[in-house]
């Protein structure tokens, strides 16, 4: 059974950083590649991150490029994501997500197989 759980969420204010974390099991993370996406109430869920299988690869939306930064650690089969210079409007539910195996690195939520539960990310101006 695969599962991704998501932790690192909280409240923040404008500025400041957030380090969230995503552990993967039931599945080898070196043969996945590994997303972040973010839904805001009312929104749709869009693309933030993703890291290549190996971790060499990293893409991010525009609008976090330069403050986000994504890492992996495949031998603890983990994930994060850094946060940086946080908005309010970075404010959602963050979610984890694995595409695989080793498929084209993709941004669109519905190529993704595995995801995690979210973790809230509020962002007080």
């Amino acid at each position: 059974q695969v599962q991704l759980v998501e932790s690192g969420g909280g409240l923040v204010q404008a500025g400041g950083s957030l380090r969230l974390s995503c552990a993967a099991s039931g599945l080898t993370a070196s043969s996945y590649h590994m997303g972040w996406f973010r839904q805001a109430p009312g929104k749709e869920r869009e693309f933030v991150a993703v890291a290549s299988w190996n971790g060499v690869n990293t893409y991010y939306a525009d609008s976090v490029k330069g403050r986000f930064t994504i890492s992996r650690d495949n031998a603890k089969n983990t994930v994060y994501l850094q946060m940086n210079s946080l908005k309010p409007e970075d404010t959602a539910v963050y979610y984890c997500a694995a595409d695989g195996p080793r498929p084209p690195i993709r941004r669109v939520a519905a190529a993704y197989d595995y995801w995690g539960q979210g973790t809230q990310v509020t962002v007080s101006s």
